[in-house]
């Protein structure tokens, strides 16, 4: 009997007693699976193993059906790439280029799947939105120091910086890391606000229109001042649309004045214009008139009533000095005069047998002239004469 397998043979030689075997089956009776297939799960019947020819380093395979595949291909025929590994071909599967970043890729593309340490990319050899490449000996991706408050958030790094620049500052905020407020802008709690000037101000005038730390304007014109440019300078008011500051207009007010001339005790009063700090440059052209070329105003429209009135004062200041140091001086002179004549002088005239005097004003009859003769033997008499008496003569005055 040949004995063949019902399932692998076609029949026997009788005369060897050699099976013939199906394809896909081998051995003396046919019961084994040839090269190239494996027996179905579970029966008898051999099914063809299907390797890739391009993945697979043969046709056979295991009982389960398995290749046995080449490096970096993987499946149960070999048929596509394993982990690391894209664009399975005839040949073999090429590795990911992901720089060291990812492990795995598009098996078709190459493109990198799952990048790591805050990369992104074909190939992970971009930045995510926010990072930068950092120069060593720190690698990799490194966090920009931008606020999105002030900046979009990302930056860059310039060759040969070591710091890296943020990409665009937003409105009122500018530097390196857009850390600094902006000309026009002031730092309120850390964020830049807009200086508020009420438009009167020039940003060509000054780097910053207002003070970096506080928003206190800086230059104020157009007549105003305040903190933020609003209010009127001293002598100015806000005209009919409240908008524009214009010099203040006021009317002048009467006075009298009373002069009296010397020598003279009637008074004369008239009245007439102060000249103070309500009065307008067009009042006291009126009260002075000054003359003036085409095109010209009056001199007086040229200077601020502070100042007028401080040169009324100092001009009248110095002329009561003036007359005091005059009158001083004329009483003075009296009083020279006065001590000159009135002076108490003598005048002593020897004769031979006497001696006489006179004073050198008559306004003094009894003058004291005890002290113009030192002598003891000497006597005045209760008449005003003077006796002196010698021991060898007596001598009367």
């Amino acid at each position: 009997l040949c004995n063949c397998s019902s399932v692998g043979s076609a029949g026997c030689n009788l005369t060897t007693g050699q099976c013939h075997c199906l394809p896909g089956y081998t051995g003396p009776r046919c019961h084994s699976c040839a090269h190239g297939f494996f027996p179905q799960l579970g029966g008898q019947q051999c099914q063809p193993c299907s390797c890739s020819p391009a993945g697979a380093t043969s046709q056979q395979c295991d009982h389960s059906g398995k290749c046995q595949c080449k490096a970096g291909v993987t499946g149960l025929k070999c048929d596509r790439c394993s982990e690391g590994f894209y664009r399975f071909n005839e040949s073999w599967c090429e590795p990911c280029q992901c720089n060291n970043l990812s492990h795995t890729c598009n098996s078709s593309t190459g493109t990198c799947l799952e990048c790591q340490e805050n990369t992104e990319g074909e190939h992970c050899e971009l930045c995510k939105e926010g990072f930068y490449h950092s120069t060593p000996p720190a690698h990799g991706c490194q966090h920009c120091p931008c606020s999105t408050v002030a900046s979009t958030g990302t930056c860059h790094l310039e060759p040969g910086e070591s710091l890296p620049r943020c990409d665009k500052c937003k409105p009122g905020y500018t530097g390196l890391n857009c850390n600094q407020c902006d000309k026009g802008y002031y730092n309120s709690d850390s964020i830049c606000m807009r200086c508020e000037c009420n438009g009167n101000v020039d940003p060509g005038l000054s780097p910053s229109v207002c003070r970096p730390d506080s928003g206190e304007c800086i230059g104020c014109l157009y007549h105003t001042t305040g903190f933020h440019c609003e209010l009127c300078q001293e002598g100015y008011s806000r005209d009919s649309q409240g908008t524009n500051c214009t010099r203040k207009e006021a009317t002048p007010e009467p006075r009298e004045f009373t002069t009296s001339a010397p020598n003279t005790t009637k008074a004369t009063s008239f009245s007439t214009a102060v000249l103070n700090s309500t009065l307008s440059p067009t009042t006291l052209q009126t009260i002075f008139p000054i003359s003036s070329s085409d095109n010209s105003t009056s001199a007086f429209a040229d200077v601020s009533w502070t100042q007028f009135n401080i040169i009324i004062l100092t001009v009248i200041i110095i002329v009561v000095v003036l007359l005091m140091g005059f009158v001083g001086a004329v009483y003075m002179y009296r009083e020279y005069q006065n001590r000159k004549l009135n002076a108490p002088f003598w005048t002593i005239e020897l004769k031979e047998d006497n001696i006489s005097f006179s004073s050198y004003h008559d306004s003094i009859p009894n003058a004291d002239v005890s002290g113009l003769l030192e002598d003891d033997g000497n006597e005045v008499a209760p008449n005003g004469q003077l006796t002196l008496t010698t021991p060898m003569h007596n001598f009367k005055a």
